[in-house]
Protein backbone atom coordinates (compact mmCIF):
# COMPACT_ATOMS: atom_id res chain seq x y z
CA UNK A 1 0.00 0.00 0.00
CA UNK A 2 1.07 3.24 -0.76
CA UNK A 3 0.79 6.28 1.59
CA UNK A 4 2.23 9.01 3.25
CA UNK A 5 0.30 9.15 6.23
CA UNK A 6 2.85 9.95 9.27
CA UNK A 7 5.39 12.29 6.99
CA UNK A 8 5.95 14.89 8.79
CA UNK A 9 9.19 16.83 7.26
CA UNK A 10 10.72 17.52 10.97
CA UNK A 11 14.17 16.00 10.45
CA UNK A 12 17.24 16.63 12.31
CA UNK A 13 20.86 16.24 12.04
CA UNK A 14 21.82 12.86 13.16
CA UNK A 15 18.27 11.79 13.41
CA UNK A 16 17.52 9.84 10.72
CA UNK A 17 15.59 10.30 7.52
CA UNK A 18 11.22 10.90 7.31
CA UNK A 19 10.09 9.18 4.39
CA UNK A 20 6.97 10.11 1.98
CA UNK A 21 5.64 7.54 -0.27
CA UNK A 22 3.87 8.74 -3.01
CA UNK A 23 2.15 7.06 -5.78
CA UNK A 24 4.69 7.03 -8.07
CA UNK A 25 8.15 8.89 -6.36
CA UNK A 26 9.09 8.54 -2.91
CA UNK A 27 11.12 11.61 -1.11
CA UNK A 28 13.47 10.83 1.73
CA UNK A 29 14.38 13.74 3.36
CA UNK A 30 17.28 13.96 6.08
CA UNK A 31 18.72 17.00 7.96
CA UNK A 32 23.07 17.61 7.71
CA UNK A 33 25.90 19.41 9.60
CA UNK A 34 25.33 20.29 13.02
CA UNK A 35 25.90 23.86 12.32
CA UNK A 36 23.41 24.50 9.29
CA UNK A 37 21.42 21.82 9.23
CA UNK A 38 20.57 21.42 5.41
CA UNK A 39 18.01 19.30 4.34
CA UNK A 40 19.08 16.93 1.44
CA UNK A 41 16.12 15.05 -0.93
CA UNK A 42 16.53 11.91 -2.74
CA UNK A 43 13.85 11.44 -4.69
CA UNK A 44 13.46 7.30 -6.33
CA UNK A 45 10.97 7.25 -9.20
CA UNK A 46 9.33 3.89 -7.66
CA UNK A 47 8.56 2.66 -10.99
CA UNK A 48 12.47 2.51 -12.61
CA UNK A 49 14.45 2.99 -9.24
CA UNK A 50 15.94 6.27 -11.01
CA UNK A 51 17.08 8.60 -8.39
CA UNK A 52 18.08 12.45 -8.18
CA UNK A 53 19.64 14.53 -5.01
CA UNK A 54 19.08 17.73 -4.41
CA UNK A 55 21.31 19.46 -2.98
CA UNK A 56 24.76 17.43 -2.15
CA UNK A 57 24.88 19.60 0.72
CA UNK A 58 27.06 17.96 3.17
CA UNK A 59 28.37 14.66 5.22
CA UNK A 60 28.87 12.47 1.56
CA UNK A 61 29.30 9.41 4.82
CA UNK A 62 24.94 10.05 5.57
CA UNK A 63 24.25 10.80 2.21
CA UNK A 64 26.07 7.73 0.03
CA UNK A 65 24.53 5.41 2.60
CA UNK A 66 20.60 6.73 1.70
CA UNK A 67 21.60 6.71 -2.34
CA UNK A 68 22.94 2.94 -1.51
CA UNK A 69 23.19 0.55 -4.51
CA UNK A 70 20.91 1.80 -6.54
CA UNK A 71 22.63 4.45 -8.11
CA UNK A 72 22.12 8.20 -8.60
CA UNK A 73 21.42 9.43 -11.93
CA UNK A 74 21.57 13.44 -11.25
CA UNK A 75 22.20 16.16 -8.68
CA UNK A 76 20.44 19.15 -8.28
CA UNK A 77 22.14 22.37 -6.92
CA UNK A 78 19.39 24.67 -6.15
CA UNK A 79 21.65 27.60 -5.91
CA UNK A 80 25.51 28.55 -5.67
CA UNK A 81 25.92 29.53 -1.88
CA UNK A 82 28.71 27.12 -0.35
CA UNK A 83 26.30 25.05 2.68
CA UNK A 84 24.46 23.58 -0.28
CA UNK A 85 27.63 21.86 -2.46
CA UNK A 86 29.99 20.78 0.36
CA UNK A 87 29.05 16.93 -0.57
CA UNK A 88 28.61 17.33 -4.57
CA UNK A 89 32.04 16.42 -5.56
CA UNK A 90 32.43 13.39 -3.06
CA UNK A 91 29.25 12.29 -4.66
CA UNK A 92 29.53 12.78 -7.68
CA UNK A 93 32.70 11.14 -7.74
CA UNK A 94 30.87 7.93 -6.07
CA UNK A 95 28.40 7.64 -8.52
CA UNK A 96 28.98 9.40 -11.71
CA UNK A 97 25.85 11.34 -11.48
CA UNK A 98 25.36 14.44 -13.80
CA UNK A 99 25.22 17.52 -11.92
CA UNK A 100 22.59 19.99 -12.61
CA UNK A 101 22.08 23.89 -11.30
CA UNK A 102 20.78 26.90 -12.76
CA UNK A 103 22.64 28.84 -15.26
CA UNK A 104 23.73 31.84 -13.48
CA UNK A 105 25.10 29.91 -10.88
CA UNK A 106 26.90 27.39 -12.44
CA UNK A 107 30.03 28.68 -13.19
CA UNK A 108 30.29 29.62 -9.24
CA UNK A 109 29.37 26.06 -7.90
CA UNK A 110 32.19 24.57 -10.24
CA UNK A 111 34.38 27.20 -8.89
CA UNK A 112 33.80 26.72 -5.24
CA UNK A 113 33.37 22.60 -5.33
CA UNK A 114 35.85 22.00 -8.92
CA UNK A 115 32.61 19.89 -9.87
CA UNK A 116 31.77 20.51 -13.58
CA UNK A 117 27.77 21.42 -14.13
CA UNK A 118 26.82 18.93 -16.87
CA UNK A 119 23.17 20.69 -17.67
CA UNK A 120 22.45 24.67 -17.05
CA UNK A 121 19.06 25.08 -16.51
CA UNK A 122 16.54 27.79 -16.42
CA UNK A 123 12.87 28.38 -16.45
CA UNK A 124 10.24 25.40 -17.95
CA UNK A 125 12.94 23.69 -18.11
CA UNK A 126 12.40 19.59 -16.37
CA UNK A 127 14.63 17.03 -14.68
CA UNK A 128 13.94 13.66 -15.02
CA UNK A 129 13.46 11.24 -11.95
CA UNK A 130 13.06 8.05 -13.81
CA UNK A 131 9.54 7.95 -15.42
CA UNK A 132 8.66 11.26 -12.95
CA UNK A 133 9.45 14.68 -14.26
CA UNK A 134 10.66 18.12 -12.29
CA UNK A 135 9.70 21.26 -13.35
CA UNK A 136 12.30 23.75 -13.12
CA UNK A 137 11.76 27.44 -11.95
CA UNK A 138 14.12 29.77 -11.68
CA UNK A 139 13.46 32.25 -9.04
CA UNK A 140 16.00 34.79 -8.41
CA UNK A 141 17.21 37.12 -5.77
CA UNK A 142 19.00 34.95 -2.83
CA UNK A 143 21.31 34.11 -5.82
CA UNK A 144 21.04 35.11 -9.76
CA UNK A 145 20.39 31.52 -10.47
CA UNK A 146 18.67 29.82 -7.69
CA UNK A 147 15.92 27.44 -9.02
CA UNK A 148 12.89 25.89 -7.21
CA UNK A 149 11.42 22.11 -8.75
CA UNK A 150 8.38 21.09 -8.67
CA UNK A 151 6.74 17.73 -8.98
CA UNK A 152 2.67 17.63 -10.08
CA UNK A 153 1.51 14.39 -8.72
CA UNK A 154 -0.75 12.73 -11.13
CA UNK A 155 -2.44 11.12 -7.79
CA UNK A 156 -2.20 14.10 -5.53
CA UNK A 157 -1.13 17.54 -5.10
CA UNK A 158 2.10 19.14 -6.58
CA UNK A 159 5.33 19.10 -4.31
CA UNK A 160 8.12 21.89 -4.43
CA UNK A 161 11.52 22.28 -3.59
CA UNK A 162 12.36 25.67 -2.87
CA UNK A 163 16.48 25.46 -1.83
CA UNK A 164 16.73 29.33 -0.26
CA UNK A 165 14.10 30.83 -1.97
CA UNK A 166 11.18 30.22 0.65
CA UNK A 167 9.95 28.97 3.58
CA UNK A 168 7.90 28.87 6.35
CA UNK A 169 7.36 32.45 7.09
CA UNK A 170 8.69 34.32 4.33
CA UNK A 171 11.51 34.43 1.34
CA UNK A 172 15.18 33.23 1.41
CA UNK A 173 17.64 35.91 2.82
CA UNK A 174 18.64 38.36 0.45
CA UNK A 175 21.22 39.85 2.62
CA UNK A 176 20.24 44.10 3.22
CA UNK A 177 19.95 44.05 -0.55
CA UNK A 178 16.61 45.95 -1.28
CA UNK A 179 16.67 45.42 -5.22
CA UNK A 180 17.60 41.56 -4.57
CA UNK A 181 14.52 41.33 -1.87
CA UNK A 182 12.14 43.24 -4.31
CA UNK A 183 12.92 40.38 -7.51
CA UNK A 184 12.91 37.62 -4.78
CA UNK A 185 9.63 38.33 -3.43
CA UNK A 186 7.98 39.41 -7.20
CA UNK A 187 8.99 35.99 -7.99
CA UNK A 188 8.24 34.04 -5.52
CA UNK A 189 4.48 35.58 -5.70
CA UNK A 190 4.84 35.71 -9.48
CA UNK A 191 6.37 32.16 -10.54
CA UNK A 192 5.29 30.37 -7.33
CA UNK A 193 2.30 31.21 -5.22
CA UNK A 194 0.72 32.69 -8.80
CA UNK A 195 1.00 29.37 -10.68
CA UNK A 196 0.99 26.72 -7.84
CA UNK A 197 -2.52 25.55 -6.19
CA UNK A 198 -2.21 25.99 -2.17
CA UNK A 199 -1.83 22.48 -1.82
CA UNK A 200 1.14 22.49 -2.89
CA UNK A 201 3.97 21.27 0.08
CA UNK A 202 6.75 22.84 -0.16
CA UNK A 203 10.58 21.74 1.02
CA UNK A 204 13.00 24.05 1.91
CA UNK A 205 16.75 23.87 2.09
CA UNK A 206 16.79 24.18 5.98
CA UNK A 207 13.94 23.67 8.31
CA UNK A 208 10.45 22.26 8.15
CA UNK A 209 8.23 22.01 5.23
CA UNK A 210 5.04 24.18 4.66
CA UNK A 211 2.01 24.59 2.27
CA UNK A 212 1.56 27.47 0.04
CA UNK A 213 -1.90 27.50 1.55
CA UNK A 214 -0.12 28.11 4.78
CA UNK A 215 2.18 30.89 3.42
CA UNK A 216 0.02 33.06 0.79
CA UNK A 217 -1.80 35.55 3.30
CA UNK A 218 1.64 36.53 4.98
CA UNK A 219 2.82 37.92 1.60
CA UNK A 220 1.88 41.16 2.19
CA UNK A 221 3.86 41.30 5.72
CA UNK A 222 6.75 40.22 4.10
CA UNK A 223 6.68 43.18 1.12
CA UNK A 224 5.99 45.36 4.30
CA UNK A 225 8.75 44.23 6.81
CA UNK A 226 11.69 43.75 3.84
CA UNK A 227 12.81 40.40 4.48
Amino acid sequence: MVSDEGYTGEVTVGGGADVRELAHLRITKVAVDEAMSNNCYLLTCRKTGDQVLVDAAAEPETLLPLIGDAGLATVVTTHQHWDHHRALDAVVRATGAEVVAGAPDAAAITDQTGVPVTCTVGDGDTVAVGACTLEVIAVAGHTPGSIALVYRDPEGHPHLFTGDSLFPGGVGNTFGDDAAFAQLVDEVETKIFGTLTDDTWFYPGHGDDSTLGAERASIPEWRARGW
